[in-house]
């Protein structure tokens, strides 16, 4: 039987109210703290009446937990009770100073996947995976995990229930083609579709590095024709509404717990908008990322496990400054943390989808992403510096954005369809107010010294050319009268 607080030594019940304390800054339950999580404390320091120091997280809190299993309760309240020590025991390394306790590496259970595969593919697929695994964050390894399995098996799934095949060279063209027709008819996106098989030909891609005879009409397959879906974005008057939201929230909020997720979440918000990281770099982002004093963090092992430099404004900074100010302790030096740990992206979703809901505007972390890229390209930011601001391997990622509420393109419509109507006698000339009669000559010069640089891309060098184009035209004016080029 734990022994009463008499009889433990004095740092212990310290260490108790140490533990109800750190509970209550988290914003635990109030009664769930008093009826479960201080009980379960108490029968680990009571069982074991050893200083802290001396206490052993496994054995002394699975004594704990066979004491209450004994008690024969319900299933339920035995989960309950394992919830709590799984707290204490945080509370306690954090007090030690450990890290956080990492996860261990998921497996993969093979026969839900591979079931009916012959062994030759199994053994590839597994190979395959340990080769793309260099490339995956550690931190979202079970997610990549069942994404990769989930989508490299799912067109051999659908081939071997149907047809006998003993080798690559037994799956022919109409059968790729005879799932397609399957998978429209039962209402699958053609995204979804082209996805499968997209994964299947890389598959059949490392067969052939690995010496495998694969038939090329398998490789060279085009996949379904997609819509030509442009990138979503907020408005510049939605983009201040949810930011008023977020902002009278900090002024709201009463107790301290509110006052730190309030700060947590207008945090994270400029990241994503005014920073353009993605969601996984918002959680995964530490404090010695970041450098405050030079308006600046390193976004490491992004996507592609690339590393970059993002610049912050100087709101971002002061959000971050006064969410630091009330971030508490935890296990990692992760600059979010939430209940003491380290914040995990949904997280972030759920809070930012419940912040555009009570506002009325639709918004997502990675539509807060695109508003970014497409707001700097607006501003007359080159599109060669958004691309390495947005982590883009490839240029023409970022042109994507050139093609979404560009004010470079309406500008030029609305100065043509004025020349058009004057040369018509349809209208009266008005001086064009919205282009400025000199180009900026800085920009200019920026544009020329990066196509002067040897080493250019063919597509980077045309995506310059047309910049320098659009600064170019900004001289023409209806009153000029040459014809529109």
């Amino acid at each position: 039987m734990p022994q009463p607080t008499a009889a433990w030594p004095p740092e212990n019940v310290v260490l108790l109210e140490q533990f109800q304390e750190w509970l209550l800054s988290s914003g635990a339950s109030p009664e769930v703290v008093k009826v479960v999580d201080l009980p379960m404390a108490g029968h680990v320091l009571g069982l074991s009446l050893k200083p802290p120091a001396q206490l052993d997280l496994k054995a002394d809190l699975q004594r704990a937990m066979e004491y209450i299993s004994a008690k024969q309760v319900s299933q339920q309240w035995l989960d309950v009770c394992r919830g709590a020590l799984a707290k204490f025991g945080l509370f306690l390394a954090q007090q030690r100073g450990q890290p956080e306790i990492s996860l261990p590496a998921p497996s993969v259970n093979l026969d839900h996947y591979c079931r009916g595969f012959p062994e030759w593919l199994v053994i590839a697929l597994q190979h395959y995976q340990r080769l793309r695994q260099r490339n995956w964050r550690p931190g979202h390894l079970d997610k990549q995990l069942w994404s990769f399995w989930n989508s490299h098996t799912h067109l051999f799934r659908w081939l071997l229930e149907r047809y006998p095949i003993g080798q690559i060279a037994d799956i022919k063209r109409q059968s790729i083609l005879d799932y397609f027709d399957d998978y429209l008819a039962k209402g699958y996106a053609i995204s979804t579709i082209n996805k499968h098989l997209r994964c299947f030909q890389a598959v059949l891609h490392y067969l052939q590095e690995q010496g495998q005879l694969v038939p090329q009409v398998l490789l060279r397959l085009p996949g379904l024709k997609e819509p030509d879906c442009l990138p979503r974005f907020l408005t510049d008057e939605q983009i201040c509404r949810v930011r008023a939201e977020l902002e009278a929230r900090v002024e709201q909020a009463r107790t301290p717990v509110q006052q730190r997720d309030a700060l947590l979440d207008r945090a994270a918000f400029y990241l994503m908008w005014q920073a353009g990281l993605r969601l996984a770099e918002v959680e995964a982002l530490a404090v010695t990322d970041v450098d405050l004093g030079g308006r600046n963090l390193m976004v490491r092992d992004g996507k592609g496990r690339a590393d970059r430099m993002v610049y912050l404004t100087d709101r971002a900074v002061s959000s971050l400054q006064a969410y630091l100010a009330r971030r508490g302790m935890g296990g990692s030096d992760h600059i979010f943390l939430y209940r003491h740990r380290s914040v995990r992206k949904d997280l972030f979703q759920a809070r930012l989808k419940a912040t555009g809901q009570r506002v009325g505007v639709k918004v997502s972390p990675h539509r807060l992403r695109h508003t970014y890229a497409t707001q700097l390209l607006n501003a007359g930011c080159p599109v060669t510096s958004i691309q390495k601001l947005m982590g883009h391997r490839h240029l023409s990622t970022t042109m994507i954005y050139a093609r979404v509420h560009d004010r470079t393109v309406a500008d030029d419509y609305y100065v043509a369809m004025k020349w058009i109507e004057q040369g018509l006698n349809l209208a009266e000339p008005v001086a064009d107010q919205s282009r400025s009669s000199q180009p900026d000559r800085n920009c200019l010069l920026n544009l020329t010294n990066q196509l002067a640089e040897p080493d250019l891309a063919q597509e980077t060098r045309l995506a310059l050319v047309a910049q320098m184009c659009d600064l170019l035209l900004a001289e023409i004016s209806p009153e000029t009268e040459q014809p529109w080029p």
